[in-house]
C-alpha cells in the first residue's frame, strides 16, 4: 500500500475542515437547548481549531534548512508549497508534520460522522441572529470561542421549573481575569428572549457586601419590584448579576443571598462571577468555568484578525511570521487585537520581522531577569517591563491595569504609541490598551512610566532591597 502524498492529505484535511466550519457556523446561530449536543459541538469546534493549526503548521513552517532559505526569499505561495513538499519525504520534521496531519484528518473525519445526527437536529432550533458575511467582521463584533458557553447561560436563564423554584437559582461563572466573564454575561443578556423573560436586570459589584451596600441594593430592588407590580400584569422576574471583586466567604454570601430572597420575586435568578473557584459551592446548578483559549484556537483568532479579507495562502512568509508572533503573545486576547492592528497597518515582511524580533527579545529579557513572562505578571496586576521598539535604550513599566465602563473617559495615548512609537510622556501616565466593540464595551487601561534602562535597573535593585520584588 502506497504512502499518502502530502498534497493529497492536505487537500482532504482542507475539505474536512470546511465541513466542520459549516457545522460550527450553523450551530453558533441557533439557540440549542440540548446540553449533550452543546458538548459535542464544543469538542468539534476545538478539533477544528487544532485542524486549522496543524494544516497551517504544515504549510508555512519550515521543515529543514532549505525550506527556511526558500521561505526567506519566496514571494509565491505555490513555489513555497512545492518546495515544502519537495523536501518533505527526506525530512524527519516533515515526516512528523505529515503524520500529525494524517492523524488530525482521521480524528476530525470521525468526529464529523459522530455529529451527523446533531446536524439533522440543528434546523429544529430557532435562530439567534443572522451570520455576518465575513469571519473577520464576526470576530471583531462578537465573542470568539464562547458561543456554546453562551448557550449554557441562556438555557439557564430561560429554563423555568414547572411548579416554581423553592429557592433562587444561582449560576456561578468562574475564570481568571480578562478571560471574558462579563462579556459572556452581557452577550446572554443582549438576547431578545432573555430581555423579554426578565422584568429587570440588575448589576451588583462589591468586595465584601457590607450591610450598607446590601441595604441600598435591597431598597432599589424593592422600588423596582413595586413599580412592576403597579404597571404590569405579567409574571415578574429579576435577573441579578453579581460581579465579585476579590474573595467572598460563606458568611458574606449568606448575607447577600438572604437579602436578595427578601427583595426580589421568587422566580428571579442570580449569576455570580468570580476568579475564585470557591463560588462553585454557592450555585444551584453546575458552575461554568471559562479558560483562556488553547494555542490552536488563539492562532485561528489571531490569523483572522491579522489578515481580515486577505488570503493568507497568498502570503506564506507573512503567515509564517504571524504564527511565530502569535506564539510570543501567549494567548493574550488584548495583545492579539493590538498586534493584529499594528501588522495590518504595516503589511510588509521587513516590519513583521522587526516586530517578531522585538517581541522575542523583550520577553526573553524580562524572563531572564524575573523568571516570569510579562503577561503572567500583568495577570497578577504586578509591575512588568516592556521594551520600546523605536527607542531600545528605554523601557515602559506597566504598574497595573484596570477596565473602564463605556461611560468613562479613556486616555488618548495608546499602547501602540508607547511600545511601538516614540511618544514619551513624563512621569506616570495612563494608556489605552484596547477598547472592546462588544458589550459591555469595556476599555482596558494601564498605568505606565517610561524609564531609561539604567534608571530601571537601579529602581529594581532598590525594590528588591526593600523586600518588594518588581518584575
Amino acid at each position: 500500500m502506497s504512502k499518502p502524498m502530502p498534497l493529497d492529505v492536505e487537500d482532504c484535511l482542507r475539505r474536512v475542515l470546511l465541513r466542520a466550519q459549516v457545522i460550527i457556523d450553523e450551530a453558533m446561530g441557533r439557540h440549542i437547548t440540548n446540553h449533550s449536543m452543546l458538548l459535542q459541538l464544543v469538542m468539534l469546534r476545538d478539533a477544528m481549531h487544532r485542524g486549522y493549526y496543524t494544516l497551517d503548521n504544515f504549510r508555512y513552517q519550515p521543515h529543514n534548512d532549505e525550506d527556511i532559505k526558500d521561505q526567506a526569499v519566496s514571494r509565491s505561495s505555490s513555489l513555497s508549497i512545492l518546495n515544502s513538499v519537495k523536501h518533505l519525504c527526506c525530512s524527519s520534521r516533515g515526516a512528523s508534520a505529515l503524520k500529525e496531519m494524517q492523524e488530525t484528518l482521521e480524528k476530525l473525519s470521525s468526529m464529523i460522522l459522530d455529529v451527523k445526527e446533531v446536524v439533522l437536529f440543528l434546523t429544529s432550533y430557532p435562530r439567534l441572529y443572522h451570520q455576518p458575511y465575513s469571519m473577520h467582521l464576526q470576530l471583531a463584533n462578537c465573542m470568539f470561542g464562547r458561543q456554546m458557553e453562551a448557550q449554557v447561560v441562556i438555557n439557564f436563564l430561560l429554563w423555568t421549573q414547572p411548579h416554581g423554584p423553592e429557592e433562587l437559582e444561582v449560576l456561578p461563572i468562574i475564570g481568571p481575569g480578562f478571560v471574558g466573564k462579563s462579556t459572556l454575561v452581557a452577550h446572554a443578556c443582549k438576547v431578545e428572549r432573555v430581555r423579554d423573560h426578565f422584568s429587570e436586570i440588575l448589576f451588583l459589584q462589591s468586595r465584601d457586601f457590607t450591610d450598607d451596600e446590601l441595604a441600598t441594593f435591597a431598597e432599589e430592588c424593592s422600588r423596582k419590584h413595586q413599580s412592576h407590580v403597579s404597571n404590569s400584569n405579567k409574571d415578574i422576574r429579576f435577573l441579578v448579576i453579581v460581579e465579585l471583586v476579590g474573595h467572598l466567604d460563606e458568611d458574606a454570601w449568606n448575607r447577600l443571598y438572604s437579602a436578595l430572597k427578601q427583595c426580589v420575586p421568587s422566580s428571579s435568578k442570580i449569576i455570580i462571577t468570580s476568579r475564585s473557584d470557591e463560588i462553585a459551592k454557592f450555585g444551584t446548578t453546575q458552575a461554568l468555568t471559562l479558560k483562556h483559549p488553547s494555542y490552536e484556537a488563539y492562532w485561528y483568532f489571531f490569523k483572522t484578525l491579522t489578515f481580515e479579507s486577505i488570503d493568507p495562502e497568498m502570503h506564506p512568509r507573512l503567515t509564517y511570521l504571524a504564527m511565530e508572533i502569535a506564539k510570543a503573545l501567549r494567548s493574550s486576547p488584548i495583545f492579539a487585537y493590538i498586534t493584529a492592528h499594528l501588522l495590518r497597518d504595516n503589511f510588509e515582511i521587513r516590519f513583521w520581522c522587526k516586530v517578531l524580533a522585538f517581541l522575542r527579545g523583550s520577553f526573553q529579557k524580562h524572563a531572564s531577569k524575573s523568571g516570569e513572562h510579562p503577561f503572567d505578571v500583568l495577570k497578577q496586576n504586578r509591575p512588568a517591563y516592556f521594551g520600546r521598539m523605536a527607542t531600545p535604550s528605554e523601557v515602559c513599566v506597566v504598574y497595573h491595569q484596570h477596565q473602564c465602563s463605556a461611560e468613562d473617559e479613556v486616555p488618548k495615548i495608546t499602547v501602540q504609541d508607547v511600545v511601538y512609537g516614540s511618544v514619551k510622556p513624563r512621569g506616570e501616565f495612563e494608556v489605552l490598551a484596547w477598547r472592546s466593540s462588544i458589550p459591555p464595551y469595556y476599555s482596558y487601561v494601564g498605568t505606565c512610566e517610561i524609564q531609561e534602562l539604567k534608571t530601571a535597573a537601579v529602581k529594581r535593585k532598590r525594590s528588591v532591597k526593600d523586600g518588594v520584588t518588581l518584575c
